[in-house]
């Protein structure tokens, strides 16, 4: 996948939006105001990085060599991507759906309910 089709495809979740909190060449992907997907605009990375369980994190980077902990990041709560090797499209899709929905955890339960965040797995 890349750049564009990742916005487009993060931008497809509920209530997802987007920002450039930390200058013009740094896009993220947002829940609730909580980050899910962070990269680089300028090119300088190869990768983008996207919050993960810690033991599925373990697991994928055992699986995968595009796939590393989070550069610039907590290692234990972030993954890197790589945007093409060998991590399929419809497994960096799965992947997103995991850090929106990661993100969406660390909400309120308030706002988990009124985003519906508490009905989905």
């Amino acid at each position: 996948m890349n750049i564009e089709e990742i916005r487009e495809f993060g931008l497809s979740l509920p209530f997802a939006t987007e920002r450039m909190p930390f200058g013009p060449d740094t896009y993220c992907l947002e829940i609730g105001g909580k980050m899910f997907c962070l990269m680089s605009l300028d090119g300088e990375w190869d990768f983008y990085n996207l919050k993960a369980d810690p033991e599925y994190a373990e697991e994928l980077r055992e699986t995968y060599t595009g796939i590393k902990p989070g550069y610039h990041m907590n290692k234990k709560h972030w993954i890197s991507v790589a945007f093409s090797g060998d991590v399929s499209d419809s497994m960096q899709k799965e992947l997103i759906i995991h850090s929106y929905r990661q993100a969406g955890k660390t909400l309120p339960k308030k706002t988990q309910k009124e985003l519906g965040l508490l009905d989905r797995e």
